[in-house]
């Protein structure tokens, strides 16, 4: 299988715009099952779970949401009543924003219980991913800390990035996340997200996650883009025989 054809499997085809509506997000939908296969998810708003949910139906294509997003408040409650909001709807998974700044300042126990509550309300109904913002993390000390510390508090997945911060994902940033996710011995998948837009990029993750993970560990299950442009990119590297 190619670059292209295992990235596209692996997609999260994302759409998090302020302006987004019904019909943006019905246009997305409309986009997640392509000639060439379809992506892994769609990653939308949790006010369109529900509609994503009934358009996708029998696709075999999951339906992902967000929480705590994009701040990454260290506010529980408000992060456990948007998880049990978007499970009820019929998300398959949500994307929870590591409370960073809590972390970053000492307040580490608070950014773990929150991830263990979130867990605690997809129970066996849907998959938790952590988004960690490397970007704001900055160091590898607190990215690794952060990859374990989220490992540990119950995360299905860890992801880089929102993609509203000015650095997103980085190959930096995801070789550590990988290296903390090998070192834990739990299967737990790697989500880079954010800035990720040609073939190119996508093929340098997967390279990645083949030489310290293994190469038959990178599977829709284990491993996932996030993006909104790639899909085009990837799509017209397939159109060409590339």
């Amino acid at each position: 299988m190619t670059d292209a054809a295992r990235a596209l499997s692996m997609l999260d085809l994302t759409s998090l715009g302020e302006d987004d509506c019904p019909d943006i997000v019905a246009a997305l939908l409309n986009k997640a099952e392509t000639p060439r296969g379809k992506v892994a998810a769609v990653c939308i708003w949790p006010r369109f779970v529900a509609q994503a949910k009934t358009a996708l139906e029998g696709t075999g294509i999951r339906v992902a949401t967000v929480a705590n997003f994009p701040h990454g408040r260290p506010d529980i409650a408000a992060a456990v009543e948007t998880t049990h909001q978007c499970v009820r709807d019929g998300a398959d998974e949500v994307d929870v924003v590591w409370p960073y700044e809590a972390w970053l300042n000492g307040n580490r126990k608070a950014a773990g219980d929150l991830v263990a509550a979130c867990k605690a309300e997809c129970g066996d109904k849907a998959h938790l991913k952590v988004i960690l913002e490397t970007g704001r993390l900055q160091t590898a000390s607190a990215i690794a800390g952060s990859s374990r510390d989220a490992i540990a508090a119950g995360a299905d997945f860890i992801k880089t990035s929102t993609g509203k911060t000015r650095i997103s994902a980085t190959l930096e940033a995801a070789h550590i996340m990988l290296e903390a996710i090998r070192e834990s011995g739990k299967p737990v998948g790697l989500k880079p997200s954010g800035g990720i837009r040609t073939t190119a990029q996508a093929a340098a993750y997967l390279r990645l996650a083949d030489k310290i993970m293994g190469p038959d560990w990178a599977t829709p299950e284990t491993f996932r883009f996030g993006a909104s442009s790639l899909l085009d990119a990837l799509l017209a590297t397939l159109d060409a025989g590339r």
